[in-house]
């Protein structure tokens, strides 16, 4: 029986076999009382360990690796069991693209992680339009702050890169705490739509762009935009003809905060969150697509959405991305 909701997931985090401080079940134990309902165990060039692949009644848990290169880091999400991805090269070997594949091959995804992370080896110098998604927003991992510069500029370019989509191609965002102590898990995570939390859906919501980012399970969101009796959601595609379109927004979690609606044209309003729970509209005229960010009082993100497609003529569906 299928049940299309959102799921919370961690899609990028490490333990005690790697370079993390906690065992795979106290990491499985602080997702379940965070309220996520899937994990990614992404251990650096390692192939998933089993203790992660023990029984878990209460959170699903996706078999992955961070792929900790000469050039920069990638996610692999959804490789099979025991899967080892090659991680013996950098950016001029042109040895990326049989590692991209052989995850692509058995169903899985590729993310460039971190790509503007501060430290060496950290930065992605692979061509960002390699992977199916980017990690816009990495957690804390050593620091108190779970919004950093880094992050602001990862940001940045990712939305450069999506109001130039001209030719369909684009890549969903992504974010992850990248958790290696207590505590950190969820900070941040993301919010999927798919039909049911099990692998195939979750990594084909992913692929698909049916997803947002959550500071934490305390923030909600919900983006839809429509067009007479047609609504699409976030990563959706609505055919909008020469009808002005309605964009609805609700959120909740960031009393204080600042809510901004971007289209291909730059950031189109603001509105300031006096409430706890709020629910703003627009009129949509002249724009290919449609997201929203969402900032607490300090200015640190709150949550980011991917984009809601609006074609003029007809559906215009993102080319998926190659390898």
């Amino acid at each position: 029986m299928t049940q299309t909701r959102w799921y919370r997931g961690d899609c990028h985090l490490h333990s005690r076999f790697s370079d993390g401080a906690l065992e795979p079940g106290e990491l499985i134990d602080a997702a379940r009382e965070r309220g996520l309902d899937f994990l990614v165990a992404t251990e650096h060039n390692l192939a998933t360990p089993g203790q992660w692949q023990g029984e878990s009644l209460y959170v699903l848990v996706i078999p992955g690796q961070e792929v900790t290169t000469r050039a920069g880091h990638w996610l692999a999400l959804g490789v099979d069991p025991g899967q080892l991805i090659d991680w013996q090269y950098g950016s001029a070997d042109g040895r990326i693209s049989d590692e991209l594949d052989a995850v692509r091959a058995v169903g899985g995804l590729c993310v460039a992680a971190h790509p503007i992370a501060p430290y060496p080896g950290g930065t992605c110098e692979y061509p960002l339009e390699q992977f199916d998604l980017v990690e816009v927003w990495n957690g804390r991992w050593d620091s108190e702050l779970a919004w950093q510069a880094d992050n602001e500029a990862a940001l940045a370019r990712w939305q450069r890169d999506l109001r130039e989509f001209s030719a369909g191609r684009w890549r969903p965002a992504i974010g992850n705490s990248d958790a290696h102590l207590a505590g950190q898990i969820a900070h941040p995570h993301t919010v999927v739509r798919a039909e049911s939390c099990t692998p195939r859906a979750l990594l084909g919501g992913l692929r698909a762009g049916h997803s947002w980012i959550a500071a934490s399970t305390e923030i909600a969101l919900s983006l839809t935009v429509r067009v007479d009796n047609l609504v699409a959601g976030i990563g959706d595609v609505l055919p909008i003809g020469s009808h002005p379109a309605t964009l609805t927004v609700e959120v909740a979690g960031a009393p204080g905060g600042l809510l901004t609606v971007h289209t291909n044209t730059g950031a189109t309003w603001t509105f300031d969150l006096t409430d706890q729970h709020m629910q703003v509209a627009a009129e949509v005229t002249d724009s290919a697509l449609v997201w929203v960010e969402m900032r607490f009082a300090d200015g640190s993100m709150a949550a980011i959405s991917n984009p809601v497609f609006l074609a003029s003529g007809g559906p215009l569906l993102p080319e998926s991305p190659s390898a």
